[in-house]
């Protein structure tokens, strides 16, 4: 349900996009300079290719981090760690409402945790061998149940969702900005059927790496903002106190190495950063975030 609002909400923009567009005139705007373009048209495949990356990567999600992070699933606990581990996931995830979610381990030594998957009731919670070492059973609990957090909240579906659209937009003024300078600027050719020179495949891919910066920052600032809440949900599952302690047992870790690829927008732990980097950070700094606990009522 929530993945057909979402697509419902997408498609209604696009449609009063394409209809601004009309008003404006932008299309006859375009074709005066040369430039004809079936704006319907571009929007439309811009969708498609913008969201079905971002569609195959929330579907193999759970497949990757087995199989590239090296997750071991827990399916029949071995040992008393195992076992806690399963119950408290299973006790957190009635609490939130949603289905148990796989539980997994993977090797490294720091301590971190994460949560993906294509909906919350088909959820993998995996945490690492470092966050056992480093961390009490307070602790790893309300790790856990900001995880679990993540997962009630629809996070990597939304994720997956946001990045999609911007993909899209990223693609369609991209293609604009191509042809704007192909046939405007070098005037290679005066209308749709001529073949595009050089400098349309040169300025689509500078527009394409520029404007993808700048939905990297929106796509991080959205990840920072889910961070407080899962913090907040976590704060709810296991206790506000245990989620602080949870937050300092990780500033007190050392050499921060965030999860590879993907999987570190969704870790308990995104690293530190400073100036511009800031822009770029999937998670808040941890003193922010530890703040933003006490400051809660």
């Amino acid at each position: 349900m929530r993945i057909f609002l979402f697509l419902l909400t997408n498609a209604a923009v696009l449609l009063l996009i394409s209809i601004l567009f009309h008003v404006l005139g932008l299309g006859e705007y375009l074709g005066q300079r040369g430039v004809h373009l079936n704006l319907d048209s571009l929007l439309l495949v811009s969708a498609v290719m913008g969201m079905s990356g971002s569609f195959i990567s929330l579907m193999l999600s759970k497949w990757m981090a087995k199989q590239f992070m090296g997750v071991f699933v827990i399916e029949q606990p071995s040992n008393a760690t195992e076992q806690w581990l399963v119950e408290t996931v299973a006790r957190h995830a009635r609490q939130a409402g949603i289905g148990m979610p796989e539980v997994g381990m993977f090797d490294s030594p720091e301590p971190n945790a994460f949560a993906t998957g294509m909906s919350k009731n088909s959820a993998l919670v995996a945490v690492s061998t470092g966050l056992l070492h480093h961390m009490g059973a307070d602790e790893v609990e309300a790790v856990l149940g900001h995880e679990i957090s993540h997962v009630a909240n629809g996070d990597m579906v939304t994720m997956g969702l946001l990045q999609g659209v911007l993909n899209t937009f990223v693609y369609f003024f991209a293609t604009i900005a191509g042809y704007l300078v192909d046939r405007v600027v070098f005037r290679s050719g005066d209308d749709e059927r001529a073949g595009y020179g050089p400098a349309y495949y040169v300025t689509q891919m500078l527009a394409q790496i520029l404007l993808s910066i700048l939905a990297t920052i929106i796509v991080m600032w959205f990840s920072r903002w889910r961070e407080f809440r899962a913090d907040a949900g976590g704060a709810s599952l296991a206790g506000r106190g245990k989620m602080i302690n949870a937050l300092r047992a990780l500033q007190r870790a050392h050499d921060h190495r965030d999860l590879p690829g993907e999987f570190a927008a969704f870790g308990i732990d995104g690293g530190m950063a400073s100036g511009l980097q800031r822009l770029f950070m999937s998670h808040p700094p941890l003193e922010e975030r530890i703040a933003a606990l006490q400051n809660q009522r």
